[in-house]
């Protein structure tokens, strides 16, 4: 098994990424690579990973989906007290990873998160379809529970106490914004000699460019 596995390997070939056609914001490269990625019909676009670390140092990583991205960082939505908020709330540094494997391509993301505005988690939460709303009231996310009727006795649960009224965000569910320290576009290149372009905000907070070896 371990040679089979040692054995999988693609060359990358599609395209290249030099220092002169980058954009000399990080915001606008990754507009530039995500109008790309939907151009290209990719499924699931928006996965990302988050990788968080507790008080303890102890990391942890999961798949969530950006829901917003502008001048001021990248946002996803969550329920606060899940494992990530527990996290998030001792230890506000985390990293995004994008992984577009269809252009050979990654976004890293590193940097400092905070919670969105009550306003803006509403507004978001009432774009959600009916059942996600019904959801965030019925899942205490990253508990033990004893076993899946749980969940179906809350669905059942607030389905009856909201009936055909409006469904309000509870209090323990919002957004987030990831503010970058530091943004590294990856693309891929033949013989594992990819291109690495890294965005580092420097203490003026100014945007350095560099080129990282692969």
């Amino acid at each position: 098994m371990g040679n089979i596995i040692a054995d999988i390997r693609r060359d990358y070939k599609l395209q290249s990424l030099q220092e002169k056609d980058v954009a000399e914001q990080p915001i606008d490269q990754f507009d530039r690579w995500w109008k790309d990625a939907i151009e290209s019909e990719l499924d699931e676009v928006n996965a990302m990973t988050l990788a968080t670390a507790d008080a303890t140092g102890a990391p942890s990583a999961r798949i969530v989906l950006l829901k917003g991205y502008d001048e001021r960082g990248f946002v996803f939505f969550t329920n606060y007290n899940s494992k990530k908020g527990q996290d998030i709330a001792a230890n506000p540094r985390v990293s995004l990873v994008f992984f577009w494997k269809e252009l050979e391509r990654q976004v890293n993301i590193s940097g400092s998160i905070e919670k969105v505005s009550v306003a803006e988690s509403d507004a978001y939460f009432q774009s959600r379809p009916v059942g996600s709303r019904i959801g965030a009231w019925c899942s205490p996310q990253s508990t033990v529970i004893a076993d899946r009727q749980i969940l179906e006795d809350n669905i059942s649960k607030y389905q009856a106490q909201f009936g055909d009224g409006p469904i309000p965000k509870p209090d323990h569910w919002g957004g987030y914004l990831v503010q970058p320290q530091s943004v590294e576009f990856w693309q891929g290149r033949s013989s594992r000699l990819h291109d690495r372009i890294k965005y580092r905000k420097n203490d003026q907070g100014l945007w350095i460019i560099e080129r990282l070896a692969p």
